[in-house]
């Protein structure tokens, strides 16, 4: 059918979520489904989403009912205590909304996102600058239990390098926006660490633009929280930019830890590796990953790989896993993905007991190496240190059986 053009944007959700308005060659509007992720609508005005109904396709797999608060309440947008490590070459100041780098690496695709995106007064910048190798960790703790808007905005200035380490704990309800701007040249490795206490609530929407020849490392540990939910999308849209994806889960009984990553290749010779490992146990016990890259036809020499692997630890829980790749150039270095849910290698097992080692030790340390392979990578030896102490009290809070359930 067609239909007038819409008042505000050339592609509008309906309330399925799952059908936009696209321009006909003679000129008309048609509803017509949506056929790539690069197609989602997008705003930063939560009045232009529709109510969430649970069956969009961004939400269908998240328990709208534990976070309805921040998709559509009132949020308390006001700055809230940090506390940011002084290093130099890292500027980190409040700034407002006025700031000219805001929106510059991506826009809300999701009612949550866009409502903290209204309702934020000021946003946390962090910047990088300077080529020597520098490290700043800014914590976040206390935030409360009112729905609360966030938004930071961090940038890499071009050829600097840096590490920096956003880490939450404590009592949260927040719906927040992360904005990530990496300049030309410039390496920087972005880590967000939750911790939050066992009734917190967390949903974060990450946007990064990648410079020409620029390169970030983006990791999210997860290892507390009811509803954790983190999404970062990377767009490589300058040629030679780079981005490495890690991620590290651990849901007990009852929590909900969530990540829709999206990589979107839109310049040539790029290159991205996604790799995120999870851990279940307890009843209850729930994670959701949905991996998304795209390969535009301007993406011409890229070489892309993403993969999802779940650990079930015991009885009673759900890993919902889902690789997606769409490919519209044929000219590509490489592409291809990969998913595995499943429990205990019975081949390492037998491995270590062959070696003296008990069983019960053995399983502890085949879930150790599965999981510490991505704390490894982070490249910060403090961190690292304190995510595997992490790991160890989450397996200390069960006992793995002797029949692997």
């Amino acid at each position: 059918m067609t239909i007038s053009a819409p008042e505000a944007t050339t592609t509008k959700l309906e309330n399925t979520g799952q059908l936009g308005y696209k321009k006909h060659t003679d000129g008309g509007w048609g509803l017509v489904p949506i056929q790539t992720r690069s197609e989602r609508f997008a705003s930063t005005k939560v009045e232009d989403f529709p109510a969430v109904t649970g069956r969009e396709a961004v939400w269908k797999l998240t328990p709208i009912d534990r976070v309805a608060d921040l998709i559509d309440g009132p949020l308390d947008g006001s700055v809230h205590d940090i506390d940011a490590s002084l290093v130099d070459g890292v500027d980190v100041r409040w700034v407002d909304r006025s700031d000219a780098r805001i929106g510059s690496a991506g826009t809300p695709e999701e009612r949550a996102s866009a409502n903290a995106w209204t309702q934020f007064d000021q946003a946390l910048a962090i910047t990088v600058s300077g080529e020597e190798a520098k490290t700043v960790r800014v914590r976040r703790s206390g935030l409360g239990n009112g729905p609360r808007a966030a938004h930071i905005l961090l940038e890499a200035k071009p050829f600097s390098t840096g590490l920096v380490i956003l880490a939450n704990a404590g009592q949260a309800r927040l719906t927040e926006n992360v904005e990530i701007i990496v300049g030309e040249g410039a390496n920087l490795t972005v880590v967000t660490v939750q911790q939050w206490d066992d009734d917190a609530v967390h949903l974060a929407s990450h946007f990064t633009t990648v410079g020409r020849d620029a390169r970030v490392k983006h990791v999210v540990v997860t290892l507390g929280g009811s509803v954790v939910r983190v999404n970062p999308s990377t767009h490589l849209n300058s040629q030679g930019g780079e981005v490495e994806a890690l991620g590290l889960y651990f849901a007990d009984a009852g929590q909900h830890l969530e990540q829709q990553v999206y990589v979107d290749h839109d310049a040539p010779h790029t290159r991205s590796r996604v790799t995120y490992k999870g851990a279940l146990q307890g009843a209850g016990a729930r994670t959701v990953w949905i991996g998304d890259v795209l390969i535009r036809q301007t993406g011409t020499g890229t070489d892309s790989y993403e993969q999802n692997r779940n650990l079930v630890l015991t009885d009673g829980t759900r890993a919902d896993s889902v690789p997606n790749l769409e490919i519209e150039t044929g000219d590509i270095a490489g592409a291809g993905h990969a998913s595995a849910t499943g429990r205990f290698d019975d081949e390492q097992l037998f491995y270590l007991q062959a070696r003296g080692i008990p069983e019960e030790e053995a399983r502890r340390l085949v879930v150790r190496g599965f999981l510490t392979e991505i704390v490894q990578q982070i490249g910060d030896p403090e961190l690292q240190e304190r995510l595997e102490i992490a790991i160890e009290e989450e397996l200390n809070g069960t006992s793995l059986s002797t029949d692997g359930h």
